[in-house]
């Protein structure tokens, strides 16, 4: 009885760390995400207004993955174990501005990209160009990854492929509530930004090494198994779908192609590139976020990158 009575207190005060600890970790988390970010000054997306889906996009494959919402402002793709879904610009652009709102699913997602990106893959196939932004699945008790990217000519298609890219583990929760992510493409730089905040400037060092064809801008739900979680060693698991993401607000600002030389690029800041405070909102998100950039890879082929 009296050993008893020694061992339920220590019990008591190890299941109170437990406890503890847990509700520490719930905090934290809960801090990184309420982690207020600082304001650019000036916001690209309140320039350019949302439209209906099907003014500017279309269909390209899984229809029957797909649910456009009756006012046509918001499209919900799907991903089970028979198809994914995606969707393509109706026109084609040789520079501007592409955003659109997305929120991913919480749990396990692993393999799974939800994915918002510029190509010109059908029109070069296998010498394609590409700028991505992509939202990683995850494991429970893990972030989302955000993934932007760029190809050119043909980069990604090439064996090994020589990717361009930069991650980040966002200071807020995807899957929580819809944010927007955009990408600005002008002839000298691509600027990618989430909540109006820039995360990544790629600017044109190297003429080789920036997309300068002509682009379409797509949206899909697919299976990346391979790579995408960890890489690769977490793959989608299909006891838990469908894998549901939204999309909304969508805006397109540029010059299409066939519009007169007379069409000016979409401006990055008030002054035409990033302003001061924009490019201070940058450095802390790459500060706070970042988790991967390809020019600090030292295992990556140096003489792929001469931008680096």
């Amino acid at each position: 009885m009296t050993m008893m009575m020694q061992i339920r207190p220590h019990i008591a005060i190890s299941n109170l760390m437990v406890v503890v600890g847990a509700v520490m970790l719930l905090l934290l988390q809960q801090g990184r995400w309420a982690e207020a970010q600082p304001s650019p000054g000036y916001y690209p997306s309140s320039k350019v207004s949302s439209m209906p889906f099907s003014q500017w996009y279309s269909n390209l494959w899984g229809a029957q993955h797909q649910s456009l919402s009756p006012d046509q402002t918001s499209l919900t793709l799907w991903m089970d174990r028979s198809s994914g879904s995606g969707f393509k610009s109706k026109r084609a652009y040789r520079n501007g501005y592409f955003g659109v709102s997305m929120k991913v699913q919480p749990g396990y997602t692993a393999g799974v990209n939800t994915a918002f990106y510029l190509s010109n893959n059908e029109a070069y196939p296998g010498y394609h160009d590409e700028i991505d932004v992509e939202l990683l699945g995850t494991v429970p008790g893990e972030p989302y990854t955000l993934q932007t990217n760029v190809y050119v000519r043909g980069t990604g298609d090439a064996h090994p492929i020589v990717g361009r890219e930069m991650r980040f583990h966002l200071w807020f929760d995807p899957a929580a509530a819809f944010h927007h992510y955009a990408v600005l493409w002008n002839p000298d730089e691509i600027v990618f930004l989430v909540d109006d905040v820039p995360v990544r400037r790629y600017q044109k060092k190297v003429e080789a090494t920036f997309p300068e064809r002509e682009m379409w801008a797509y949206g899909s739900v697919w299976d990346a198994s391979d790579w995408a979680t960890d890489g690769g060693r977490y793959r989608s698991d299909y006891r838990y779908q469908p894998f549901v993401s939204g999309f909304k607000d969508f805006k397109v600002a540029g010059c299409e192609v066939g519009a007169p030389a007379s069409c000016s690029p979409v401006p990055a800041g008030p002054g035409g590139g990033l302003s001061a405070q924009q490019t201070a909102a940058m450095s802390w998100a790459q500060q706070r976020a970042m988790v991967y950039y390809y020019c600090q890879d030292s295992s990556k082929d140096r003489s792929n990158y001469p931008e680096c």
